[in-house]
């Protein structure tokens, strides 16, 4: 089920949970946590090694909660939202993490190449003749379980005691099951069962190598958050009472303090410009190319790079409250949140491990008991062929290779299912391509909230706009002026009048004023007329100036001699400017429409979607906004209250899932109640909070890239899951014997454990492949 509250609400929790190898680890955590009683919804990844989590009441502790998952085997602790803290944590676990999978699989290696060295001197191949005894590869099989496979083999028994066996279980039993044949055919050779202990050495050898670089991949899936926490740069620059400065933590600033920025510098918190003027770099959190120009008054947000001239800023929000934190805390939601194509993996994978435990039974059993009796062949035929190493040197052979006895060739085939079923497959098909598409967005100014909201935005038909901050920057101001013969002059007079007044018509004014570098005038007395205008002198000007409605300079006696209608389109604002009774012009004013929007609604038609608008505001500006745009008439309406808003929603529901694409507070419940609500990140707080998609910056053109996005993201999860599935049901099958009896083929447990780890892989690169394309 979607939700759509915020991790800043401290209802939702993110967890860092260690021991999650596979899918079957997937599905025991997710399980452990909806079995407590204040846990209300609960996601895991098994990428991020996270588990996201909601509590039905958000002041309850999570000990408990903490505590049944160690004692199913899996420690976990709260995830730091902080960036602050968690940049130097961060950097300690990932050294150590490193560290250990380097030295697990660097020993595992040098066993393995003393086994193929003991094999070349048993073969005659090299004069060490210590090398090519039992006793040797019993002691290499024995130091491989006891050092790197130590930890794959308790993980395995701790999860087959709790009942959820998962991968590390049935490489455990693979590996122990072939040491433990061997070592009774070394003890009691009367058995007359072959030694194979090289087996055990290669099998661990391969499963921590196809671990490491699934590993290693993984590690460049979470590279966007990591990029994300390196823009909070570690100290800061505070400028104290006497205007000293001192270099400072950030972790330790408050707001309202002063900080100086170097050009150079990364902005390590929310604030506004006090001094300075410079060019800010704000692409690495909203995908904007051109940079922000930064002035008195500009608010700028932590992880910017300041590029030009130093700033004096002052601190408006710090730590989880900043920018930097809200983003990093979204995209970890995202990537915790799974899509519900997600849910079948996952109960698979769950149960995956129960039926790979009988299938393996079973083969040990007929193959023991009646396929040797059926097929009397297969005892001498097991070796041939590409997938099973044919070598035979006295006793000591590889597992199956030419086996003389239905026990020895049933416990070859029972080991190679145990180790080449894949749930890790299984498992990592969804997570992988919800991470690196979470980041990917995130590099781009896009915020999606979970794999839930990737999925939905894969299977929008309709989307909804509103107008004004949407479609429109939000803010008028001024298009043109006309009738005029001194613009300029005309422009001046205004502005300076307008001064004396806080309507949103006079910024409009004196916004223009100031990009045409007017200089303003002295005025000697201005009054205002409220919902007509203002009137008053100006130094320098003996006749009254005024500026307002038409209709209000026309009672003026203002003279006219031209019909308004006719020289404007009625979609403007006018107003009119004289002096004395002279009608020196008209500025017409409205709200401009956000830069490359015909390109952006253009692209989604392109992508076959309906698009529609609606709007609270008049019927002229709404028609004529829709018809330059391209709106047919049916595609839009006016003047509609927020519950009406609503009403359209659900008119459109009819004709499949509908995106609404708005700014504003009375676009929330809209937000909320469409199937993907999609917010423009120059809104408000409260159209943010009820988004399921945030578009960072002012950037709409990246709407459709979005949605592309997540279109090839759930491409990307089919294929996975095809493969993932696909995979496991050829090679069980074969694992098990069924080319045996006719084409002579076995897959040898080594050869078993590398195609399970070049399977999870193969799932891994391709959901990277999202990176490129």
């Amino acid at each position: 089920m979607r939700t759509k509250n915020s991790l800043l609400k401290q209802k939702s929790f993110l967890l860092d949970v260690e021991g999650m190898k596979c899918g079957g680890c997937v599905r025991s955590v997710e399980q452990t946590l909806l079995s407590q009683p204040s846990v209300a919804n609960a996601s895991v990844n098994l990428v991020a090694r996270t588990a996201w989590l909601e509590l039905k009441d958000p002041e309850q502790p999570l000990e408990q909660i903490l505590v049944a998952l160690k004692d199913r085997g899996f420690p976990a602790k709260e995830r730091i939202i902080s960036p602050f803290e968690r940049t130097s944590l961060e950097k300690i676990d990932t050294s150590n993490e490193w560290w250990n999978q380097w030295r697990q699989l660097l020993v595992a290696i040098f066993l393995l190449l003393l086994s193929v060295i003991g094999h070349l001197a048993e073969g005659g191949k090299l004069d060490i003749p210590i090398l090519g005894t039992l006793p040797f590869h019993a002691s290499l099989a024995t130091f491989s379980l006891i050092g790197p496979g130590l930890s794959i083999l308790k993980r395995g028994a701790k999860a087959a005691i709790a009942l959820t066996p998962n991968m590390d279980t049935l490489v455990g039993l693979g590996v122990s099951s072939a040491y433990l044949a061997s070592l009774v055919a070394l003890i009691w050779p009367k058995v007359g069962w072959p030694c194979f202990f090289n087996e055990p050495v290669m099998l661990l050898g391969f499963v921590l190598l196809g671990r490491f670089l699934e590993e290693r991949a993984r590690f460049r899936t979470s590279l966007a958050i990591k990029q994300l926490v390196q823009l909070q740069p570690e100290t800061a620059r505070l400028v104290l009472e006497n205007n000293e400065i001192r270099e400072v933590r950030v972790g330790a600033l408050r707001p309202g303090e002063k900080l100086q920025l170097l050009a150079g510098d990364r902005i390590p918190v929310d604030g506004i410009v006090l001094e300075g003027h410079s060019a800010v770099d704000i692409s690495s959190l909203t995908g904007e190319p051109l940079p922000l120009e930064a002035s008195p008054g500009t608010e700028l947000v932590s992880g910017s790079l300041n590029l030009e001239a130093s700033l004096i800023l002052e601190v408006k929000r710090v730590g989880a409250e900043t920018a930097l934190a809200r983003i990093i805390g979204l995209v970890e939601q995202a990537q915790a949140r799974k899509a519900p194509i997600q849910g079948l993996a996952d109960r698979v994978a769950g149960k995956f491990c129960y039926g790979v435990v009988g299938l393996s039974l079973t083969t040990f059993l007929f193959w023991w008991k009646l396929g040797t009796r059926l097929w009397p062949q297969v005892l001498y035929a097991s070796g041939q062929g590409f997938l099973s190493s044919h070598h035979d040197h006295g006793l000591h052979s590889t597992l199956g290779s030419n086996a003389e006895t239905p026990l020895g060739l049933a416990l070859q085939l029972a080991i190679a299912v145990l180790v080449v079923a894949c749930p890790c497959a299984l498992g990592l098909a969804t997570p992988t391509v919800i991470t690196v598409a979470s980041g990917q967005a995130a590099r781009n100014g896009w915020l999606f909230r979970g794999g839930d909201v990737i999925e939905m935005a894969a299977s929008i038909k309709n989307i909804v706009f509103d107008k004004t901050g949407t479609l429109t920057i939000g803010r008028p101001l001024v298009a043109r002026c006309i009738k005029t013969k001194e613009p300029s002059q005309m422009l001046q007079l205004a502005a300076s009048l307008e001064e004396n007044s806080r309507h949103p018509l006079a910024h409009a004014i004196l916004q223009e004023a100031q990009r045409q570098k007017l200089s303003l005038l002295k005025t000697v007395d201005a009054r205002t007329y409220p919902g007509k205008g203002l009137a008053g002198k100006i130094e320098g000007i003996d006749e009254i100036v005024r500026v307002g409605t038409p209709q209000w300079l026309a009672s003026e006696d203002v003279q006219w001699t031209f019909d308004i209608k006719e020289a404007t389109d009625g979609s403007e604002t006018i107003v009119a400017v004289s002096k004395g009774q002279q009608l020196l012009g008209l500025i017409l004013i409205d709200d401009q429409i956000r830069k490359n929007v015909d390109i952006a609604l253009n692209r989604l038609r392109t992508n076959g979607l309906n698009l529609n608008m609606l709007s609270g505001d008049r019927r002229e500006a709404v028609q004529q906004l829709g018809a330059e745009l391209g709106f047919k008439s049916n595609q839009i309406a006016w003047q509609l209250l927020p519950e009406e808003k609503l009403t359209k929603l659900e008119e459109l529901k009819v004709n499949g899932s509908v995106a609404m694409v708005g700014d504003g507070i009375n676009d929330a419940p809209a937000l909320a109640a469409s199937d993907l609500g999609i917010a423009i990140g120059t809104g408000t707080q409260i159209a943010q909070e009820s988004a399921d998609l945030i578009l960072l910056g002012d950037r709409i053109e990246g709407l459709p890239d979005a949605l592309l996005l997540a279109r090839r993201t759930m491409s990307k999860i089919k294929q996975n899951l095809s493969w993932a599935f696909g995979y496991n049901l050829i090679a069980l099958p074969i694992a098990a014997g069924a080319l045996l009896p006719k084409y002579g083929l076995l897959l040898s447990p080594p050869i078993a454990a590398l195609l399970m780890a070049i399977s999870s892989i193969t799932v891994v690169l391709n959901a990277l492949s999202l990176r490129t394309t």
